[in-house]
């Protein structure tokens, strides 16, 4: 057995495990049970944003494929998924989209501005291993839109449910053919929410009809009925009546593949297990989550990797098959951003663009990605506090793998075990801890 720790040091250190003998200390013990199994593991990964792929742009060349080595590398963060926004997104310079008037044919799809900046960075993940992708739209372009704006919510007109899909499956073949491989599609980027950035409203079952009459057939009569549908792609605290709502569409159930959500309102793991219970068959995927400076701008680097942890916990305790990060790199105001919603990242540019800093949420990441292989599945817990935050895996190659989090102000020591082999395990303070068996 071997432990890894990671606290305010920004380091990952090994740790020994002292012997434990059964009966000692027994009500101080952590238990992982090998024949519980759950949820099979997709993998971990980030955000390629136009706004990483300029801030990568401006880096030096040997800073740019330490940048890939970083994330993508097996001695960095080891991911293996990716989520790539159709048209402009808030992280982008300016609203843009691929086609711009009704009259325009598929065949003028103008892929140039992602061809510029998201595709260099989607090469080099890529030499590193696949990586797989979510395709999320933020916005339709302003002639489908009822406001005739891709900022400021409106709505889908329904004239354009059947254009909208075209366009989107336009958009899997498109990357596809430059080689990246969109295997999930999401309906729309908070569907509920009316942001001062590219954003668009649809109710539960709105979304349910346009995956199960547009956007999953039109998926299929190309092809592409591997692309997963997903739907939601929002906050955990209304997940479970979203999916009811859109899997009460006839035909539903045959074309949504599962629900992907977001943090900003809350832990509310309790919804998806709900989600998972009622729809087990569909995939719950962390799609989005980050440090907003509008909330968080005063927070220390503990508690912001913390955040991370955390959620991450609760959400793969939950039943999710994996996590995905927003943006891969920011600058250091935490943009560029077109309409100053700056946030955190757990890599970020200096000033003056010569370097950058991995904070302390990036070796908090690597605790999950870097041990949980994809294709590894969850297995059952019991700790014996709600001081210890705890979750475990049995990876493909039949190492057992648990994380655990302090966050509390004092040391938690405990027994850990799978039944099989037994250690006695110190979780310091204000910190986080992989051990591998």
């Amino acid at each position: 057995m071997k432990a890894y720790i990671t606290n305010d040091s920004k380091k990952m250190y090994w740790a020994e495990c002292g012997d434990f003998e059964h009966g000692e200390n027994a009500m101080r013990t952590l238990r992982i049970y090998r024949d519980n199994k759950y949820q099979c593991i997709r993998g971990f990964g980030g955000a390629f944003t136009q706004s990483s792929g300029l801030n990568l742009e401006k880096l030096p060349e040997e800073k740019q494929k330490q940048f890939f080595r970083d994330y993508f590398g097996k001695e960095g963060l080891n991911y293996n998924l990716g989520r790539v926004h159709i048209n402009s997104c808030d992280f982008s310079e300016g609203d843009y989209a691929y086609l711009n008037a009704a009259s325009d044919p598929l065949s003028r799809f103008d892929l140039s501005i992602d061809e510029r900046h998201i595709f260099p960075m989607l090469k080099g993940a890529s030499e590193f291993g696949e990586i797989e992708l979510l395709a999320s739209p933020w916005s339709p372009p302003v002639y489908m839109k009822t406001n005739g704006d891709m900022k400021h919510g409106g709505s889908l007109k329904h004239e354009f449910y059947g254009d909208w899909a075209a366009y989107m499956v336009k958009f899997v073949q498109e990357y596809r053919k430059r080689g990246a491989n969109i295997t999930m599609i999401s309906v729309q980027n908070e569907p509920a929410a009316t942001q001062t950035w590219e954003s668009c409203l649809y109710s539960a079952e709105e979304e349910g009809s346009f995956a199960a009459s547009f956007l999953g057939p039109a998926l299929e009569a190309a092809g592409l009925s591997d692309v997963k549908v997903f739907v939601w792609d929002h906050n955990k605290e209304i997940l479970f009546d979203r999916a009811l709502g859109s899997m009460s569409v006839p035909g539903a159930d045959k074309y949504i593949g599962g629900f992907a959500f977001h943090w900003y309102t809350g832990d509310h793991f309790d919804a998806l297990r709900l989600t998972q219970e009622r729809f087990p068959n569909k995939e719950l995927l962390f799609t989005e989550g980050c440090v907003e400076y509008s909330r968080f701008a005063d927070s220390d680097e503990v508690r912001k990797a913390e955040m991370y942890a955390h959620d991450m916990l609760g959400n793969l305790s939950a039943g999710a098959t994996g996590a995905i990060d927003w943006n891969l790199l920011l600058d250091y105001k935490g943009g560029p951003n077109h309409v100053g919603n700056f946030c955190a990242a757990p890599i970020m540019c200096n000033e003056d663009f010569t370097d950058y800093e991995k904070r302390l949420s990036y070796y908090y990441i690597g605790h999950f990605s870097k041990f949980i292989q994809k294709g590894a599945r969850r297995l059952a817990t019991s700790v014996c506090s709600t001081d210890i935050e705890a979750t475990a895996f049995e990876n493909p190659d039949g190492s057992v793998t648990a994380v655990l989090l302090n966050r509390t102000f004092a040391d938690q020591w405990f027994a850990l075990t799978d039944g099989r082999e037994s250690r006695y395990v110190t979780l310091p303070a204000h910190s986080i801890m992989t051990v591998v068996f």
